[in-house]
Parts: C-alpha cells; structure tokens; sequence
C-alpha cells in the first residue's frame, strides 16, 4: 500500500519536488487540537490509512467539526463508524456523506477502485450476523478491496458454506462472522489457506452471553491461522484484512 510519505519520496525520486518541500511536508504539524478532539494527520503517513471517525458519543456538531479539519488537510475520504441515523441525517446537511444504516457507517468522499492483492471473503452464520458483516465488507471496499460476500452459511446446514468452496479456497483473507457457538471460524480455517479473521458476534439465546460464548469458541478454535477480534467488531476486521490484503514483501 501506497502511504503519503512514499509518495512524496517518489515524487522526489521522479524530480516534481525539491527535498526541501517533501521535507516541509514531512514536518507539517502532526495533529490538530480541537478541544474535543485531536486529529492525527499522520496516521496516513504511519498506516498507509487515514484517522478513521469513531461516531458513537459524538455530537454532530463535534463530527461536523473534525470532517471540516480533515478536508483542510486534504483527506477527502473519511470513514465514520458506528454512527447513527439520526447523526448522520443531521450531519448531511453539512457533508454529502453516504449513510449504510444496517452497517452504521458514514463514508465522505467517492468509493475507490480495488488495489489489493486478492478478493476478501465476508461470510456469515446467519442473517442476524449481516449489519456486523456489512460493517466489515465496506470498511474493506471503502479501503480498496474487492469484497465477496456469503451470507447464512452457517454450520447448521454446511452444504450452503461447501457449496462455496471456488470462493472460500482462492480468497487472500477471510473475515467469519457467527453468533451463538461461533463454530463457522473452525470450519471454515480447516478449509482455507489464507488468514482467517473471526469475529464473534452478540447474537444468541441467554447461554450465548451476548457474544461471550462464541469469542471463546473462536478463541479456542482448533483450525490453525484463526484469529480474532473483539465482539461485533465488524470494523476491525475489515480493517485488518484490509491491511492483510495490501501487504508488500519488505526486504
């Protein structure tokens, strides 16, 4: 993945820019003080990503102010999670931002064109696990990758899940999203050989925990190359494959 201080370095390299204006881009202030929020305009530069909006417990207002800040400084995608829908009607009448209301995400700025090195398969136990894996596949597409969703695969009826064998055996990472016993990760990490990424997720009866008893079935899971992230984190999952997704061999 491209990030910023490689581009200005090859801007450099090509001759469109002195050393000594990469330099000042370089040393340009690393953060802005808002008062309520601090915005870090060198995570780009650090990640290869930009800060990303963490929308729950934000006022419009507070949301409105740090998009103003970002654009600014030149960010014209942002993404803003977990934000709600009557958030993000207000904050439209600011911004043009695309509102997904089962995924609650907002995202300014245009889609981008799929750059990395292979497909991300989204895959669900059920129709209950959608808004977390929703909130997963477009983090990933908003990130530039190219998103393959299988939805209701779950382990109670497996032929739906073996009847995508081509998709779940060529992808370069896969995201498994299940409630209850959180068993689709295992299955599905003894069938691929790319990283799993499982993400448990709070749908269940009373024994479920609101999520516990599948992060500790995927936590335990017996297939090899099986990771997981937090409850219902849809967004870190779709930003860690991204990140899988984009690696670049480093010598």
């Amino acid at each position: 993945m491209n990030t910023k201080a490689k581009q200005i370095l090859e801007a450099v390299e090509r001759g469109e820019m002195t050393s000594e204006e990469a330099l000042l881009q370089l040393k340009a202030a690393p953060f802005e003080d808002l008062g309520y929020a601090k915005i870090d305009y060198h995570r780009s530069i650090r990640q290869g990503v930009p800060e990303v909006i963490y929308g729950a417990s934000k006022t419009p207002a507070q949301i409105c102010g740090i998009l103003s800040s970002m654009k600014e400084n030149g960010q014209e995608n942002v993404l803003i999670t977990r934000l709600s829908k009557e958030a993000a009607a207000k904050i439209s009448k600011s911004y043009e931002i695309t509102y997904y209301k089962d995924a609650r995400l907002g995202c300014l700025g245009e889609m981008p064109e799929p750059d990395g090195i292979g497909k991300i398969v989204v895959a669900t136990g059920g129709t209950s696990d959608i808004p977390v894996a929703e909130e997963a596949a477009i983090t990933a597409e908003r990130f530039g990758n190219e998103v393959v969703r299988l939805y209701d695969v779950g382990v109670a009826g497996l032929h739906r899940l073996l009847a995508h064998k081509e998709e779940i055996m060529t992808a370069s990472v896969i995201i498994a999203i299940a409630g209850m016993e959180g068993a689709l990760a295992s299955v599905i990490g003894g069938l691929a050989d790319c990283p799993v990424i499982a993400v448990p997720t709070s749908v269940g009866y009373g024994a479920a925990f609101e999520g516990l008893s599948a992060l500790l079935s995927m936590l335990n899971s017996c297939a090899s190359g099986v990771s997981v992230v937090n409850i219902d984190n849809g967004f870190g999952a779709g930003y860690l494959a991204s990140m899988i997704n984009h690696m670049e061999a480093k010598s």
